[in-house]
């Protein structure tokens, strides 16, 4: 039986993988999704590492991927800032592979306050990079972030994320981010049909967040797959005002989706 889609957006952690496990049957499905597909793509909104090392990482699980079949936030968050803001000097709460992106994006980056503040996931974030994060924006900086996400799946539970450190710098300043530029943006959404090349209505989207990837493509047009091998289950799915036009169990029952 024939797809009606010529295009797969697949998220990462909870979707493909927890921790450094693929998910059952992800593999194979991912196989038998560009069997019947034009492009699959993968799209993180996690900022802690590189668009390569997320390929490497696939490609050691067994998932063949080049880096430009993977996107992640950091990538999008440092071409964005290129584009509109490459005359500030960026403070970044960030770890290192985000500062490493907006480098060679030619963005520069401080220690001390800046003109333009990112915050992102940072395990290391603390009392000191707040600080000069709040004295970034009393210059008037505009305040950017890579993603909203409040946790990230690993093989251990759940873990906090950049909404932790956005949070904290919001709750300081009493000044709200201007610009999310991960999943649900209408910035990521543009990067990524725009890599897949085909219409919304052609592309499907997988992900277990349901307030990001389902929310994205809902508002995109594309038809979305819930998976419930990461962050979101049943009860999740009720208190949220997003309709998933599939929920599966996890991807590794796919075949439901491109049987239709």
């Amino acid at each position: 039986m024939s797809s009606d889609f010529e295009a797969a957006i697949l998220d990462l952690d909870g979707t493909v993988y927890l921790g450094d496990h693929l998910i059952d049957g992800a593999g194979e499905s991912i196989d038998r999704l560009r069997e019947r597909l034009d492009t699959v793509l993968f799209l993180t909104n996690k900022a802690i590492s590189r668009r390569r090392d997320y390929s490497q990482k696939l490609r050691n699980l067994g998932v063949d991927a080049g880096v430009d079949d993977v996107i992640n936030s950091g990538w999008v968050t440092a071409q964005y800032v290129r584009e509109h803001y490459a005359d500030r000097e960026a403070y970044v709460v960030g770890e290192a592979p985000l500062v490493a992106e907006f480098h060679d994006a030619g963005v520069t980056t401080t220690d001390e306050p800046g003109d333009l503040l990112v915050a992102s996931m940072d395990r290391a974030f603390d009392y000191e990079k707040l600080d000069v994060a709040m004295r970034t924006l009393s210059n008037g900086a505009p305040f950017l972030a890579t993603n909203p996400d409040r946790t990230c799946p690993t093989a251990d539970g759940e873990i906090p994320d950049a909404a932790g450190m956005i949070g904290a710098i919001e709750g300081v300043t009493g000044q709200s981010v201007d610009e999310i530029l991960g999943k649900p943006s209408p910035k990521m959404v543009e990067t990524a049909l725009d890599v897949v090349g085909v219409d919304p209505d052609a592309c499907l989207i997988v992900g277990d967040r349901i307030e990001t990837d389902i929310r994205m493509g809902e508002r995109a047009g594309m038809t979305t797959v819930l998976v419930l091998s990461g962050v979101t289950d049943r009860e999740t799915i009720e208190a949220v005002d997003v309709e998933p036009d599939y929920v599966l169990d996890s991807i590794d029952d796919i075949d439901v989706v491109l049987d239709r």
